[in-house]
């Protein structure tokens, strides 16, 4: 039976972890996969957000591969290798080292954070078609809320 055909109440008693976790991969498959059409990794996105002062890094100063990986412990996948992520930048001029091991985002680099973040929107429209908001901001307060009677922080 597919959850089309089963009941309202039906779809109450289903686990909620096994579908967040369906849920998950197939969000990250699909977003992966829009991306690597435009050229670029998830991780490369990552890597040059982090770095930027326009973006996520506070202060846009660089940080060696060891700081990236803490920052971004919440979101890499255990596939993910941000040392070859960041040489491929490296190459593209995107990214250089400096003293300390530290890596820096180029102008360039910055251009290409920005470039990269314009695919967001139709990555984003096409995962909520045919999703209303209100849908939308009903799910995520439930998915909050489930994690906090699991113990878990809520950001």
């Amino acid at each position: 039976m597919t959850t089309q055909q089963m009941s309202d109440a039906e779809l109450a008693g289903q686990p909620a972890a096994y579908w967040t976790g369906m849920a998950y991969e197939a969000l990250i498959g699909f977003t992966r996969a829009r991306q690597a059409e435009h050229g670029f990794t998830q991780p490369q996105f990552w890597l040059l957000r982090n770095l930027s002062a326009n973006d996520i890094s506070p202060d846009g100063e660089g940080m060696t591969l060891n700081q990236l990986r803490k920052a971004m412990a919440s979101y890499l996948r255990s596939e993910d290798d941000l040392a070859v992520e960041a040489e491929v930048l490296v190459e593209r001029g995107w990214l250089t080292w400096g003293a300390e091991e530290r890596l820096w985002l180029t102008e360039a680099g910055e251009a290409a954070r920005v470039d990269l973040g314009r695919t967001s929107p139709a990555i984003r429209a096409a995962l909520h078609e045919g999703i209303d908001d209100a849908d939308y901001v009903t799910t995520v307060k439930v998915l909050q809320r489930l994690i906090r009677n699991a113990g878990g922080p809520v950001a």
